[in-house]
């Protein structure tokens, strides 16, 4: 039960970790430098959290998809801020 909970908030703090870099992202041409670097800027974040949990590599799977799922999430959120801008 404590793992799994450990798992789980792991995952979440990936998805929190990732969301305002998604939400920068999206300001920036697709395939640039900046786009790349905003994309990868939580990894090591993410990586440090997994090891200083006790997490063995097993898990990576489920912490690279909450990360994938913040870049998402903030870039999501970026596009709804620009429309209602231009629609106020």
């Amino acid at each position: 039960m404590e793992g799994t909970i450990l798992v789980i908030g792991l995952v979440i703090m990936a998805l929190i970790i990732s969301v305002p870099c998604g939400y920068i992202r999206q300001n920036y041409k697709k395939y640039s430098f900046m786009w790349f670097l905003l994309i990868h800027l939580p990894i090591p974040f993410i990586v440090l959290l997994r090891i200083e949990a006790g997490l063995s590599w097993h898990f990576i799977p489920l912490t690279l998809g909450g990360s994938v799922a913040g870049q998402i999430l903030g870039g999501v959120l970026s596009r709804r801020r620009k429309q209602n801008v231009k629609a106020a």
